[in-house]
């Protein structure tokens, strides 16, 4: 039987990618990461299924430099990009649109806010130990995605939308 394509979602920052593969309860996780590319392999879920998933991406990241963690409800990943600069246009090499990828509305920042926070330029070894000790933790994960929703209402085309 073929493995199944876990929910991918993904956000960045100037100098950073945020990738999270959604599988619960992963055991023996495969990750392998290359400048190009990110795959994984495992079991997981309620039925305990195979899945996996490779990604090439649009632009190099360092893989010295990005880290990973397995939580029990999914892999979250800090992909460091080799060149901090303007946000990528699109995660994948690929333009054909991925039904299992999804935007992280939660943790996505619009290029113009990051300019306004202390660390958005940063981008050192220990911003990264930090962000990641923060992402995804039960209070810190939906403090992060409510204050995102309120930067919505500047976005061009969002301004007569009721919440």
């Amino acid at each position: 039987m073929a493995a199944a394509t876990p929910s991918v979602s993904w956000a960045q920052r100037p100098n950073l990618i945020y990738l999270t593969i959604n599988v619960s309860d992963v055991t023996d996780p495969d990750i392998k990461l290359d400048k190009q590319t990110l795959s994984f392999k495992g079991k997981g879920g309620p039925e305990k299924k195979d899945y996996a998933v490779t990604m090439k991406f649009l632009k190099e990241i360092d893989p010295e430099k990005s880290k990973f963690i397995v939580r029990p409800r999914s892999i979250e990943f800090a992909l460091e990009k080799t060149e901090e600069g303007p946000y990528w246009e699109r995660l994948l090499e690929d333009k054909t649109k991925q039904h299992w990828l999804k935007i992280d509305f939660g943790k996505w920042r619009d290029e113009d806010e990051d300019e306004d926070e202390d660390g958005g330029k940063g981008g050192g070894g220990d911003d990264l130990s930090q962000m990641m000790a923060q992402m995804g933790g039960m209070g810190m994960g939906g403090m992060g995605g409510m204050g995102g929703m309120g930067g919505m209402g500047g976005m061009p085309g969002m301004g007569g939308m009721s919440g």
